[in-house]
């Protein structure tokens, strides 16, 4: 079955690296992803900024020159980042907007709504957000009036998954990654996602998973295929990512 990666990070020592929180990731380039998804049928993906990569860019430039097409950078950016550069930015592939709440490394959530709503304005960017949703309460009002808006890993937490289902319900995505990170199942997560909107969930990799529990197995796959119908895992491993960041 096609795949098409929705989060996967490349991390390459020749491009800078911010420690954070006493971590530093060890290398994971281009090549070896590449070498990592062999037997699957990727077709695409989404190479998204870590918060050791913080506000850099040159590494995700080199790693979509090198990916080629059909893959596309998901960035951190400071807020008054000019509008020149987003649209150069653009130009070379990036295509989403990144707050890590989670680890920090980003913009600070009080930028959300301007920030999230300048790049959904001038080049059609979503944001995404790595956060515990044990903390989206705080700040669900605000996200569901953004024009665009993903939340990665599921997430996180068993405490806050209702709420990430309310969201679901007001039209917002999540990704189907990590479940080396989660406090739940993950299979019975992706089923009551995908029976509120069938469009609303995207698998990824997650490689390398960096300071997860369990890193991403073939099985990862399997898991989605075996917790859903065919044409409903079709969306989530193909079709809903590639309308998500291609359209």
């Amino acid at each position: 079955m096609k795949l098409f990666d929705a989060h996967l990070h490349i991390i390459d020592p020749r491009f800078p690296l911010v420690e954070n929180q006493g971590f530093m990731p060890e290398a994971f380039t281009s090549k070896d992803y590449l070498k990592n998804i062999e037997r699957l049928e990727v077709v695409g993906g989404a190479v998204v900024s870590g918060s050791f990569q913080a506000f850099d860019q040159s590494y995700l430039i080199d790693a979509l020159q090198n990916l080629g097409r059909n893959f596309v950078g998901v960035t951190q950016l400071p807020y008054n980042t000019s509008d020149q550069r987003i649209l150069e930015l653009n130009q070379l592939g990036v295509r989403a907007l990144r707050f890590n709440v989670n680890r920090g490394g980003s913009e600070d959530l009080s930028k959300l709504d301007y920030f999230s709503r300048r790049v959904f304005e001038l080049v059609n960017w979503h944001t995404e957000l790595y956060i515990n949703s044990r903390d989206l309460p705080e700040i669900a009002e605000k996200v569901v009036q953004l024009p665009a808006v993903s939340i990665d890993h599921l997430g996180l937490s068993k405490e806050g998954f209702p709420t990430l289902l309310s969201l679901v319900e007001k039209g917002i995505k999540v990704k189907a990654t990590g479940f080396g990170r989660i406090d739940f199942d993950a299979a019975e997560a992706i089923q009551a996602i995908c029976s509120i909107d069938p469009h609303a969930l995207m698998f990824g990799t997650d490689l390398p998973s960096t300071r997860a529990k369990v890193p991403f197995q073939h099985s990862d796959v399997t898991l989605i295929q075996d917790a859903l119908e065919d044409r409903q895992a079709e969306n989530v491993l193909y079709r809903n990512a590639l309308k998500w960041y291609l359209k």
